[in-house]
């Protein structure tokens, strides 16, 4: 995505983009990036963009659509919203003549338009037939935030900001892994932290504590150092504090998501070999990059104080919580799960 953004930039606007994948914050982003390169005030890029949505239009419309030649300006911008649910025409024929549209289209696309295609996850096996087979080369993926760390550090340092390693653990561990709301929350905490006139323009763990709201006794440093010690009764209170603090679903979902994650990369650890890494190579294993290493070491001493068959049981005992949260496996609440959890998790 950083290497599209800088073609933008640079003036290097293709004809026809196709986004697709679930991360619509990250396609509207550069959808707003486009219409600041193309027109040169937001009145204009208002009267010369026209939104479509699939369910409504045929392949055929749109591709009329973009042929016409705009009014009383240069260039027009068409965005197809949820391309992946285009309206159906009857019989093989009609399709065929739809498909071969397209292809007329794309093979000499008008110097006046800029089309934007925006579809939801496409399966792989879909993507290989038309009419996105036809669009692969103007094929931009959008795929879900997999490591909000390392999002979050990149969209950091986009804005001229960088975390210290401890204030990048915390804000990963309790932020959904949505680009939307990780951006939103970048946002608010530059902000905060810009306030102090900092020369240095670190996000430290005092702005994620005071701007994101977590307590500074009860957050996943603590949860850590009970587990760790394996600690039943204070592993539970900290973890129940924090349900307390981010409303039981919410807090439960994060204790979750942070958990597996700790137990994964101690499963990764304990794989043959893994410990004669160096420590870059051990902390790139882990999916830790940049300052994050410094916590690397830590994850080396922690696959020491749990066996293969406690860090497997652990990660069955992760996917039965979420079951639960998910309403596949029945569980009288939330605080109930999060207590079976931690008995499963020490017996």
């Amino acid at each position: 995505m950083a290497e599209l953004k800088k073609q933008i930039a640079s003036g290097k606007i293709a004809p026809v983009y196709f986004f697709q994948g679930p991360e619509s914050w990250l396609k509207e982003e550069i959808e707003a990036q486009l219409k600041a390169a193309i027109f040169p005030s937001e009145n204009e890029a208002a009267l010369n963009t026209l939104l479509l949505y699939g369910p409504d239009v045929t392949l055929g419309q749109i591709v009329s659509a973009a042929s016409e030649y705009p009014m009383f300006t240069e260039k027009k911008m068409i965005v197809v919203r949820q391309f992946d649910k285009l309206k159906k025409v009857t019989g093989k024929e009609q399709a065929q003549q739809q498909d071969e549209s397209l292809l007329r289209y794309l093979a000499d696309p008008p110097s006046f338009s800029v089309l934007v295609l925006d579809a939801d996850e496409v399966e792989k096996k879909e993507l290989e037939k038309a009419p996105y087979k036809h669009l692969k080369q103007f094929r931009h993926d959008f795929g879900a935030i997999k490591n909000a760390d390392v999002f979050a550090a990149e969209r950091a340092k986009e804005a001229g900001w960088e975390f210290d390693p401890d204030a990048l653990k915390t804000f990963s561990a309790y932020i959904e892994p949505s680009s939307r709301l990780i951006c939103q929350e970048i946002e608010k905490l530059t902000l905060f932290a810009s306030s102090g006139k900092r020369a240095d323009r670190r996000i430290t763990l005092d702005d994620v504590c005071d701007c994101v709201g977590i307590s500074r006794k009860y957050n996943v440093f603590e949860l850590e150092k009970a587990l760790v010690a394996k600690n039943l009764r204070q592993c539970s209170g900290v973890a129940l504090m924090i349900m307390e603090q981010e409303g039981q679903k919410e807090g439960l979902m994060n204790i979750v998501r942070y958990l597996t994650t700790f137990f994964l990369r101690i499963w990764k650890l304990q794989t043959p070999g893994a410990r004669q890494l160096s420590l870059q190579e051990t902390a790139a294993l882990l999916g830790m990059y940049g300052r994050q290493e410094y916590f690397a070491k830590n994850y080396l001493g922690y696959a020491r104080q749990f066996s293969a068959a406690e860090t497997e049981k652990a990660i069955r005992a992760l996917r039965n919580a979420d079951a639960a949260l998910k309403g596949i496996i029945p569980s009288p609440d939330d605080k109930f799960t999060l207590l079976k959890l931690m008995q499963q998790l020490f017996s």
